[in-house]
């Protein structure tokens, strides 16, 4: 056990893109775990798009980080002191304490991992938060069906890359968008998609146009953007778009320049029918988490699915690594190894 407990804290809030300069590592004392708590020590740390939301002190869904407070993050942990019944030392779970080393529970929010599981940081992708977003976005607001035409932004993403695999198991025509040729070729010949676009390339509208003849009945939004623009257009009537995240716009500090696009929108959306709905995953189907991670594992177990992780070393590179993370320089899941 290391005689301190390192805490990565937000130090000010970013304008525009955050900088290094924007955490602080700190070492403070390793808690004591009181009658009824546990003692967690951190192994893995997830990096997820939202904490870019947390570090603005905009109004939200979830209240923001303060400042000099430790950044949010799910984490796997291992039990390493315990005065609680329900958990014994060397215990597996997935948590929420953030970018720590340690951190005391009360067990609550905890999910059990048992004493030996397989692939410990999986918790934290596949058959986590980012997987289950997937699994919930499209197929109970996306509702496919066999033959539609599936496009998904970020495609070798933790959200994105599960989205179009789901699409393959239900049957549909998937279109993936990713940033550069290898991430493209990945999303083709390892996970499956018909066809994946880089969204660098300078006729990107017209070569997702080419692939989406027959239009787009499902776009599982993730990035907004340039890539939506290139996306209204070849919406179909009746078309479904879940909505998770606007990764290209979580760094702007204005509205983009250019004419309002707000009543071309709506019109289409009207004349259409279609439907665009945002989601929080926890806030809106807890409820079905189990029934989420029971089909997730079994496909793993029939290598339906494949999934990456882009893992970094070191507490200490979690803001680098983080920064990168919003820049599209990840290829896979993050997580960090803390421990």
């Amino acid at each position: 056990m290391t005689a301190t407990n390192r805490q990565l804290l937000l130090a000010s809030r970013p304008v525009g893109a955050p900088t290094p300069e924007n955490f602080h590592l700190t070492e403070t004392s390793i808690p004591s775990p009181q009658q009824g708590e546990l003692l967690l020590k951190t192994v893995y740390l997830s990096l997820d798009p939202y904490m870019r939301g947390r570090m603005s002190d905009k109004k939200s869904y979830a209240e923001p980080v303060g400042i000099n407070e430790v950044m949010v993050g799910g984490t796997v942990c291992q039990v390493t002191a315990s005065h609680h019944p329900d958990y014994q030392v060397g215990e597996w779970v997935l948590a929420y304490s953030g970018w720590q080393d340690y951190a005391v529970s009360n067990g609550e929010g905890l999910i059990k991992l048992g004493m030996n599981p397989t692939h410990p940081s999986y918790a934290l992708g596949v058959m986590g938060m980012p997987g289950f977003t997937a699994y919930m976005g499209l197929l109970d607001i996306g509702q496919p069906k066999q033959g539609d035409t599936i496009v998904v932004a970020a495609a070798t993403g933790a959200v994105g890359s599960m989205v179009g695999q789901i699409g393959k198991i239900k049957g549909c025509r998937v279109v993936g968008i990713a940033g550069g040729n290898e991430k493209c070729q990945y999303a083709k010949e390892t996970l499956g998609f018909d066809e994946c676009i880089d969204h660098h390339a300078a006729d990107f509208a017209q070569q997702l146009a080419d692939a989406c003849t027959d239009g787009i009945d499902i776009y599982y939004e993730n990035v907004g953007g340039k890539v939506f623009d290139a996306v209204l257009p070849l919406l179909n009537t009746g078309a479904r778009i879940p909505l998770c995240g606007l990764i290209s716009q979580y760094n702007a500090t204005s509205l983009p320049d250019g004419p309002d696009r707000m009543n071309m929108l709506m019109g289409q959306l009207l004349v259409k029918r279609i439907k665009m709905q945002g989601f929080i995953i926890f806030d809106d189907y807890a409820h079905r988490y189990d029934e989420f991670a029971q089909q997730m594992s079994q496909w793993l177990a029939e290598g339906k699915i494949h999934y990456r992780e882009d893992r970094v070393e070191g507490l200490e590179q979690a803001p680098q690594a983080f920064i990168g993370l919003l820049e599209g320089k990840n290829f896979g899941k993050v997580v960090v190894k803390v421990s």
